[in-house]
């Protein structure tokens, strides 16, 4: 979540300063709505002053605060992108219960209620549903049509919408949604804790006495610029919580008192609730989304197989988070993608499915996924997702650090490496006091060569091979210690003839790490027995990605991403309140044996292709 204050910018009205002038073109009013248990929610209203037709209403609603505030102070964009304002809607945007303006009591992810019967039993659904009927009856000049949309947080609000929707709530477009916070989204991947994406977020994002204007929080003090040596200095992160935020963030509290899958986060899993879905959907998210890539992509598949009749469509860019919004979208980093994908989005995908089921306007065609291919750069029309002719393929470690299409035929064989928590390995190669989102398709060679990270790569492909859907490794390990991290990266190495100063640029396409204590459960972690040989599979988030002809596949395995995740200190302990003494090296060893063959499965879309 630390960089959910972008979705708050790639969706807030006071985004840019295009040409189009909104004071001039749009009437504000502000009103106090009611919800069903008494609480009043702000809510600012944007009619079109052109009364000559009837206009949708357009809404989002954010924990971020819908400042300007105030009637008579105007925002400089409305809408997802300029062109709405310019085609007419009734936009408006609320502030949450319990944030900024509105009344209540905010609460993180709120939980969902199946069905809520009476005036007290509210939720995030409940509370759009009131809205709308609020909107509907007390805004003069609409068609009787709703859409809604939101980029993370806001992407979640959107979510919980579709559930027991308002009839009128005809079109949501959940965009990199929060799903599930502990599952691969902001706080948790595979029991590994966020740490500098998370402890960034909670400097700032704090608890509210509402109502309260908006006040910048006075930015945090990290006394230094490189963030590797802050949070190796920090301690663990029940001191953190002491020595830097003083105990005075419930949130951040709530999130390092919960290292286990409990119920505290599966109650806030939303993804059991979206059934029955009405409105048409339009799922919206980024390749290298750092936040919520696992939410858009969980999002899109609870909906496809609990309410199959929906209308539904999935959109993946070559994006970061809500770079869809607020960039031309044709680079990141070193990577170029070829031409400004996040305006062809707004202009062709965006704005023509809210037109089409909020106005009327004709039918967009729109593919089931609208998916972006990249190391081609090309933009792909799927029927579904991942695509039908994507067949699985393994590839095996194997001796001198090679990928192998063929399973191992030794009897015993395994490499390894010592793992340091003092000395744990970078996640980019730039100090960085945040998540840097240009780490998620970094060059990797700064780390190629460190003891503590082993490699493995195939031979230049002859042809190019695209993999299309979910990634999913298979390791066998074994530790000295207790407890310990695996990290998977998948990574695409170019050639060194590669134009643009690419030769030999060691690409990273998807990266996941794996706490080693929760192999079996991650409600009910277990320790290692040193040296006993433990098997660990998970699932990586999708990808589309070609490597191309003269490109070879790397994976790269290593114990630490720092401080990208927290650092395990390779003891069975309670991770966030463990001793310094508890942080200890550990051997670890990855297995590639007939009886214990480790490999990284994805799937081939064109699975002829072997090498």
């Amino acid at each position: 979540m630390r960089l959910l204050l972008l979705a708050l910018l790639a969706f807030s009205p006071a985004l840019a300063d295009p040409p189009f002038d909104i004071a001039a073109h749009y009437t504000k009013q502000e009103f106090r709505i009611p919800m069903r248990d008494g609480v009043h929610l702000f809510t600012a209203v944007y009619t079109p002053k052109d009364t000559s037709r009837k206009y949708p209403i357009l809404m989002a609603r954010t924990p971020y605060s819908i400042e300007p505030y105030g009637p008579n102070s105007y925002p400089n964009h409305l809408g997802p992108s300029p062109k709405f304002a310019e085609d007419g809607f009734i936009f408006v945007y609320q502030d949450v219960r319990g944030r900024f303006q509105s009344e209540g009591e905010f609460v993180e992810m709120r939980p969902e209620r199946d069905h809520p019967r009476g005036p007290n039993e509210i939720d995030e659904s409940t509370d759009t549903y009131d809205t709308i009927d609020w909107l509907l009856n007390n805004v003069p000049n609409n068609n009787g049509k709703v859409g809604l949309f939101g980029i993370s947080y806001p992407g979640f609000y959107a979510s919980a919408g579709l559930i027991d929707s308002h009839p009128a709530l005809v079109a949501v477009s959940p965009q990199a949604p929060i799903a599930d916070l502990y599952m691969g989204d902001d706080a948790y991947h595979n029991g590994a804790f966020f740490l500098i994406a998370n402890f960034g977020f909670y400097t700032f994002f704090n608890k509210q006495h509402n109502p309260v204007l908006p006040a910048r929080e006075p930015e945090f003090k990290y006394g230094t610029k490189n963030g590797y040596n802050f949070y190796l200095n920090m301690g663990d992160l029940a001191d953190s919580n002491k020595k830097y935020l003083h105990g005075a963030n419930p949130y951040w509290t709530d999130i390092i008192d919960h290292p286990n899958y409990d119920e505290f986060w599966k109650s806030r899993d939303i993804l059991p609730h979206l059934k029955n879905v009405k409105p048409a959907v339009l799922i919206v998210g980024g390749w290298f989304d750092a936040e919520d890539l696992s939410g858009t992509l969980k999002t899109y598949r609870a909906i496809q197989h609990q309410s199959p009749q929906t209308h539904l469509e999935i959109v993946m860019g070559p994006w970061v988070h809500g770079g869809w919004s607020r960039s031309p979208g044709d680079k990141l980093g070193d990577i170029s993608f070829g031409a400004k994908t996040a305006l062809f989005f707004r202009d062709e995908i965006e704005l023509p499915f809210f037109l089409h089921y909020l106005k009327d306007a004709p039918d967009p065609q729109l593919p089931a996924a609208y998916m972006f291919e990249t190391g081609k750069n090309a933009w792909r029309h799927k029927a579904q997702w991942p695509p039908a002719n994507a067949a699985p393929k393994r590839f095996y470690f194997a001796p001198n650090g090679k990928l192998a299409a063929d399973p191992p035929a030794a009897a015993s064989a395994f490499d390894q490496y010592t793992s340091d928590p003092n000395n744990p390995v970078p996640f980019f190669n730039k100090p960085t006091l945040d998540m840097d989102r240009e780490y998620m398709d970094a060059d990797q060679r700064f780390v190629e060569h460190r003891p503590d990270v082993l490699t493995y790569q195939t031979e230049p492909f002859t042809d190019d091979i695209t993999i299309a859907g979910p990634i999913s490794p298979s390791l066998f390990v074994s530790t000295t210690g207790t407890d310990s991290d695996f990290v998977v990266k998948l990574i695409d190495v170019y050639p060194d003839n590669a134009p643009g100063g690419l030769g030999g640029y060691e690409q990273l396409v998807r990266g996941e790490p794996f706490r080693g204590k929760f192999r079996n459960s991650f409600e009910h972690p277990e320790p290692f027995e040193a040296g006993k040989v433990q098997h660990i599979h998970f699932s990586m988030p999708d990808v589309y990605h070609c490597f191309q002809k003269g490109h070879r596949i790397m994976v790269q395995i290593q114990s630490s991403w720092f401080p990208l995740t927290d650092r395990n200190p390779q003891t069975f302990t309670n991770i966030p309140t463990a001793a310094p003494d508890q942080f200890v090296k550990a051997t670890e060893r990855i297995y590639r044996s007939y009886d214990a063959a480790s490999y990284i499965e994805v799937n081939l879309e064109n699975p002829g292709i072997q090498r």
